[in-house]
């Protein structure tokens, strides 16, 4: 039963996705977007912006995110209908970063597919993913609500963007020193900036475009962000073990990516694995170095230990909706979500 009522859901989410990023873009579309653009300016330019951030959108994921906000709308007890509107504001944020994070992470495949960049050129791909920022306000732009709580939408939308690149900068500063390993602390913080940040979002939005109260849009966005950040942990996991859909096993390590189970093997006094980074970074994907820093990981027990945590937060978190949210259907949808995502 709630597999079916999470598809009635993700295709509705799909065919907002879509008409908001069409392939052909008509007249009224590009006047919504644009205003009333210059002559000179055609379908072929606007196609520049388009086509690129398509190719990625098309390739598909998971849409857990706008699925959560349109969830968190329903449990703040509204009618989904009136969240649809506003899924592009997160699932548009979310795949710009992901064309802006393969560019900083140098990575070359994502979603089983080559990166845009390689696709498309870096200039291109910057340009695009940047503009999808900002389009992806202009739901809330046009989102028939009274002002003030559009007021309240744009205000959660740009505080998670500000914080999402916060996050990404510690990501950067990190995985461009291999010498440096981060402590557990600041791991947690940039993880739940540059992922939960993404989760806490589509709850916020979800939850403030339902009606809901301050206290409650807190509280949803600081579980989604704790979520987001247990997604990233567990999805780090994997990429050490079977390796993620669409990328290769131990690319982090060739990105010099400072995973939790990096940080645990260092807290545990784990052999030196900064030799390996750099060697795997020069080589690539293909470098003996990418298997033995896999190895060392195994061997110190953090990669077991890192997904036994990631588990335990996700657990705490599902613990909580359905305490707080008892009897809500929704948030039990949104407790079953996750659990399917993340113990499943």
């Amino acid at each position: 039963m709630m597999t079916i009522e999470y598809k009635r859901r993700l295709e509705k989410i799909e065919n907002v996705l879509q008409a908001a990023l069409p392939e052909n873009p008509d007249k009224t579309w590009t006047k919504g977007v644009f205003s009333v653009l210059p002559e000179g300016t055609d379908t072929e330019h606007i196609k520049q912006l388009l086509t690129p951030c398509r190719d990625l959108l098309l390739r598909g994921g998971k849409r857990w995110r706008p699925l959560l906000l349109v969830l968190s709308c329903e449990t703040a007890g509204s009618d989904p209908e009136t969240a649809y509107p506003l899924v592009p504001a997160v699932e548009f944020t979310h795949t710009a970063s992901l064309i802006h994070d393969d560019i900083e992470d140098k990575a070359e495949d994502r979603r089983g597919g080559r990166c845009i960049h390689l696709l498309y050129g870096e200039d291109t791909a910057i340009n695009a993913a940047s503009w999808l920022y900002f389009h992806a306000q202009s739901c809330i732009a046009g989102y028939e609500a009274a002002p003030g709580l559009k007021l309240r939408l744009f205000s959660i939308l740009n505080r998670e963007l500000r914080r999402l690149h916060l996050g990404q900068a510690m990501d950067i500063m990190w995985h461009r020193n291999h010498d440096f390993i981060p402590s557990r602390k600041q791991y947690e913080a940039m993880v739940r900036l540059k992922t939960g940040t993404l989760a806490s979002l589509a709850a916020g939005i979800g939850m403030a475009a339902g009606g809901a109260e301050e206290d409650d849009v807190s509280s949803m966005g600081k579980i989604a962000a704790d979520i987001g950040a247990a997604f990233q942990i567990l999805d780090d996991v994997k990429n050490l073990t079977e390796g993620n859909p669409g990328k290769n096993r131990g690319d982090d390590i060739v990105e010099g990516k400072k995973s939790l189970p990096v940080v645990i093997h260092e807290e545990r006094g784990g052999k030196n694995l900064r030799p390996l980074f750099e060697k795997a970074g020069k080589e690539g994907i293909t470098s003996p170095a990418v298997e033995e820093a896999i190895s060392l990981l195994e061997e110190s027990g953090a990669v077991q230990q890192a997904s036994e945590y990631g588990k335990t937060l996700a657990e705490t978190c599902i613990k909580t909706i359905r305490s707080r949210w008892n009897g809500n259907p929704a948030a039990e949808l949104t407790a079953g979500l996750f659990e399917s995502m993340l113990l499943g």
